[in-house]
């Protein structure tokens, strides 16, 4: 029994022959020996390109967004701010649950504490609403104060955690 022949769409390219192959030549490959640059050189390279990139600013990024100058200067001064019970930073420890900074240079801060029993809860948020205010450029600064979510010892920072010997 015969079979129709079946019809392609396509037809297969003839294999290459042994001149077209032979005709191109073999890149040379790359040997330790041929670099030109000492492992030194490579090395300052390499730090000057990464502490270009790490000190750049974002382009187009105004002040009261993350990158921007406002906002870091904010967190900066965070940073600042130590639990007098704990030795290390309140944005570290993971107290600080969001940072907002209008266009007119108002900033909201929202926060917790790690209990609604800690010694400093009456004094904290004052102290970071001066902290914040004596920013130049902030207008306003505001505390808000939440218990949702809790606070636990996951919102902290790997910082936080060498620091207090949890890694």
């Amino acid at each position: 029994m015969n079979k129709p022949e079946e019809k392609s769409d396509f037809v297969a390219a003839p294999p290459p022959s042994a001149e077209v192959v032979d005709a191109v030549e073999k890149p040379q490959r790359a040997k330790v020996s041929d670099a030109q640059e000492t492992a030194a050189e490579k090395l300052e390279r390499k730090r000057d390109y990464l502490e270009g990139f790490l000190q750049a600013k974002p382009e187009g990024v105004s002040a009261g967004e993350p990158g921007g100058e406002l906002y870091e200067a904010v967190i900066e001064a965070l940073k600042d701010i130590y639990d007098p019970e704990i030795p290390v930073n309140i944005y570290d420890l993971g107290l600080i649950y969001g940072v907002e900074v209008s266009d007119e240079a108002d900033v909201a801060v929202t926060m917790t504490l790690t209990t609604p029993h800690c010694p400093v809860a009456e004094t904290m948020p004052g102290e970071i609403e001066l902290r914040v205010g004596s920013i130049p450029g902030v207008r306003d600064a505001e505390v808000n104060v939440t218990w949702d979510p809790p606070w636990d010892p996951s919102k902290m920072s790997d910082e936080a955690r060498l620091e207090l010997g949890m890694l």
